[in-house]
């Protein structure tokens, strides 16, 4: 489940239209981050936006579906970050696109979860 060095400078290289990212590790993934908000995961040199239940459908309608993770006992767990499609990775302006909206829907994430 690694994230190569070459497929994290290819992500913040076309997400540029988006802005700055950083990107860091976390488990045997990593974690994209704007504005301190974690909007994507990659594993497997493969990029997962944050969605909502609408954006979810877009996600669908395009046959793309959540990040799955087996969870103790072998049950599958989905996450709410799903697949980007291929074609958006040739496809900058609109990556970028999805990219805001993930990055608003993880801003509303943060915002709705209690202080500590």
């Amino acid at each position: 489940m690694a994230v190569s060095e070459a497929y994290k400078t290819f992500l913040q290289d076309i997400l540029a239209g988006f802005g700055p990212v950083t990107i860091r590790a976390m488990f045997s993934g990593a974690g994209v981050y704007a504005d301190g908000v974690m909007f994507a995961i990659l594993v497997n040199d493969t990029l997962y936006l944050k969605a909502d239940e609408a954006f979810g459908r877009d996600f669908a309608a395009e046959g793309k579906g959540p990040f799955l993770y087996r969870a103790k006992g072998g049950r599958p767990v989905a996450m709410s970050y799903y697949e980007v499609p291929e074609r958006l990775l040739d496809d900058p302006d609109e990556l970028a696109l999805w990219a805001r909206r993930a990055h608003g829907i993880a801003l509303q994430a943060a915002k709705a979860k209690p202080k500590r």
